[in-house]
């Protein structure tokens, strides 16, 4: 007969290797929930007349750094301000964490929700409530998202190993600014282009290539991330709620890969469209949607696989104070805002860019973070930010591997690279971007502790 006390040793010692080797292990859990709203419900540009396709919240939950890590894709327009705050705190709490450790990005679809609790309230005070949100379906779908996290948590999966591969992806993206001779904006090419003159200019500025992170148990795919950057609208505006083209193109992967968990995000995108491409015909989006299929499965077919342990894996967080752009004027603002006879897009805008001063008068940072797994960064930020800086990140490490997801919190709009602030056209006008130009070199410098 074995002693009690002999029978207790074994007993915990097993425990405690078991523990240990948990704890040395890089394990993922994933989670996807319907984000679709209803119809009748407000989308960015009209109420939802018809439901072409739906919409998802979906990502995973990565184990083995210091803390969980949440990644997390939304297939809306954005997600701002308090609406970010409400995402990144349940989201942390339902998987253990805190909610700096939460990366939460909208795939910018121009017929999904907006969600931004301040926004919505200002304009609830003025009898606007309701108009432009719908906060119940908001809630609703973050308390799912959180939900789904918990389930997931229950059986989360063993990676042993990671697969980086890339694709160039042809005829999607194109820059939105083209300059004339004396270096400003002489046409925005918009995401739909009829315009003879803005097809026949050049590509411009963009990343061409999709980066494809996936993440193995020995043989077996558990998940799949994509980065491509590009506004991701064919056509839109009348409420017809769609994933768009970059939805349908990551729907033929799931297809094609029933049992790995596909989760996309949107990179620097605010000045990069598929309007040399597309002319915004209906014929286009399931075109444009197999080149993205195309450039997923061609990025899948390139993957290398690295084996990883939790050594490999860091989270870098880097909070930020973003310049507020010289024209919000808090009390213009609230004038317009008052004024019943302002039309109501310009009564949204101006509760927007209200919303935004007054937290970041308030001493709000933003966080700017960096998942590292091995030679792997993939780097996360706010708004609607401008191509350069997802290159300018490459560049800072070009043996390795960085991928950007942007769209982040989408409070300060538009996010422009210093010199664009003088070179005219939409992106940095007063109606978009919400920042001074000096924010380049909050964001650069922000890149280069990231990526240190």
């Amino acid at each position: 007969m074995i002693a009690p006390v002999r029978i207790f040793v074994v007993t915990y010692a097993l425990a405690l290797m078991t523990h240990t080797a948990i704890a040395d292990e890089v394990r993922i859990a994933t989670f996807k929930v319907d984000a679709t709203p209803a119809i009748g419900t407000p989308v960015a540009y009209a109420p939802v007349r018809e439901i072409l396709d739906p919409l998802s919240a979906r990502g995973l939950v990565l184990l083995g750094a210091d803390n969980p890590v949440v990644l997390c894709a939304v297939d809306w327009i954005g997600i701002a301000n308090d609406g970010y705050d409400a995402w990144r705190t349940k989201l942390a709490e339902a998987a253990g964490t805190t909610p700096d450790h939460v990366a939460v990005h909208t795939l910018h679809q121009h017929d999904g929700a907006r969600c931004d609790f301040d926004t919505e309230r200002l304009l609830a005070e003025r009898g606007l409530g309701g108009r432009h949100f719908d906060n119940g379906f908001l809630h609703k779908t973050i308390d799912a998202a959180a939900a789904a996290i918990r389930e997931a948590l229950k059986h989360p999966t063993t990676v042993t190993h990671i697969g980086v591969g890339k694709a160039r992806v042809e005829k999607v993206a194109s820059n939105r600014r083209i300059l004339g001779d004396d270096g400003k904006v002489q046409i925005v090419r918009w995401s739909k282009t009829t315009d003879p003159a803005a097809i026949a200019a050049p590509e411009g500025t963009i990343d061409p290539y999709l980066r494809l992170i996936s993440f193995w148990n020995d043989q077996t795919p558990i998940a799949s991330l994509t980065y491509y950057t590009t506004h991701p609208q064919s056509y839109y505006g009348d409420g017809d709620v769609t994933s768009e083209f970059i939805g349908l193109g990551r729907a033929a992967r799931e297809q094609s890969l029933p049992d790995v968990a596909h989760i996309h995000f949107n990179g620097a995108s605010g000045n990069v469209t598929a309007g040399k491409y597309n002319d915004g015909s209906h014929e286009m989006r399931p075109i444009l949607a197999s080149r993205i299929e195309r450039g997923m499965q061609q990025a899948w077919e390139a993957t290398a696989k690295h084996p990883i342990t939790v050594a490999d894996v860091e989270w870098r967080v880097e909070s930020v104070k973003l310049p507020a752009a010289a024209h919000l004027d808090e009390a213009k603002l609230t004038a317009l805002l008052d004024d019943d006879k302002t039309p109501a897009a310009t009564r949204l805008n101006a509760a927007s860019h209200l919303a935004w001063l007054k937290r970041n008068r308030s001493g709000m940072k933003i966080d700017t973070s960096c998942l590292r797994i091995g030679n792997v960064y993939v780097v996360h930020m706010p708004g609607e930010l401008f191509v350069e800086y997802q290159l300018a990140a490459q560049a800072m490490r070009p043996d390795d591997t960085v991928c950007m997801a942007a769209y982040g919190d989408y409070g300060p709009g538009y996010i422009g690279t210093e010199i664009a602030y003088g070179q005219g056209g939409y992106e940095t006008s007063e109606r978009a971007s919400r920042v001074a130009p000096q924010v380049e070199g909050v964001l650069t410098k922000a890149l280069q502790t990231l990526l240190r």
